[in-house]
């Protein structure tokens, strides 16, 4: 999710589809946040809003596929 997308940002989105999930007894998808920022404030913010995990931009390939691999979910 990118944390500063234009018209409604991923804080928003999140707390949004965190709420319709909840209302509508979904599982929780797994929202892993894309930002810029590294500071603690804002990073508290992507948990504060539901999100995950967070994914400081730039990133390399590895640590992309390891956060992928820690929320990836097998359901049968």
């Amino acid at each position: 999710m990118d944390c500063m997308m234009p018209i409604m940002d991923g804080f928003e989105a999140t707390t949004e589809i965190r709420k319709f999930e909840h209302e509508e007894k979904l599982h929780e998808t797994h929202i892993i946040a894309l930002t810029a920022s590294i500071l603690d404030d804002d990073i508290q913010r992507c948990f504060d809003s539901g999100m995950n995990d967070y994914l400081p931009k730039p990133f390399r390939r590895e640590v992309l596929i390891e956060k992928l691999e820690k929320h990836a979910v097998c359901e049968s």
